[in-house]
C-alpha cells in the first residue's frame, strides 16, 4: 500500500478552523487543538445565549410595564394589567407595550384606563 500524505485535506480544514479563530486571543488562534477547543466552546455560547437573549429582553419589557402602571396608581400591578388585558381580549405583546410605554405615556394610559375593571 502507498504512503499517503494528509497535505491537501488537512490543510483546508485546519485553515477553516484558523479563519473561524482568527479574532482569538494567543494560542487560541495559532494552536491547532486550542482552536478547535475554542471554537467548540464559542459554538456552544453563542446557541446557548441566543435562547438567553430572548429571556432576557422579555424581562427587561415586564420590568418597563411594571414601572409605569405603579407610577399612576398604588394598587395597579403589571400582573393585574396583564390579566385585564387578557380579560378584554386585547392581543397587545409585551415588546409593543413597552415601546408604547416609554414614547407614548398618554396611549399607554388610555389602554390602561379601557382595562381596568371596577
Amino acid at each position: 500500500m502507498t504512503r499517503v500524505k494528509r497535505g491537501y485535506t488537512a490543510q483546508r480544514r485546519r485553515k477553516k478552523i484558523r479563519l473561524f479563530a482568527s479574532t482569538f486571543i494567543g494560542a487560541h488562534s495559532r494552536l491547532t487543538r486550542t482552536t478547535t477547543q475554542q471554537r467548540i466552546r464559542a459554538l456552544v455560547s453563542s446557541h446557548r445565549d441566543r435562547s438567553r437573549k430572548k429571556r432576557d429582553f422579555r424581562r427587561l419589557w415586564i420590568t418597563r410595564i411594571n414601572a409605569v402602571t405603579r407610577k399612576d396608581s398604588l394598587f395597579y400591578s403589571y400582573s393585574l394589567f396583564i390579566h385585564n388585558l387578557y380579560k378584554r381580549q386585547l392581543l397587545l405583546n409585551r415588546k409593543i407595550l413597552a415601546q408604547i410605554a416609554l414614547s407614548n405615556k398618554n396611549c399607554f394610559d388610555i389602554i390602561s384606563n379601557k382595562i381596568q375593571i371596577k
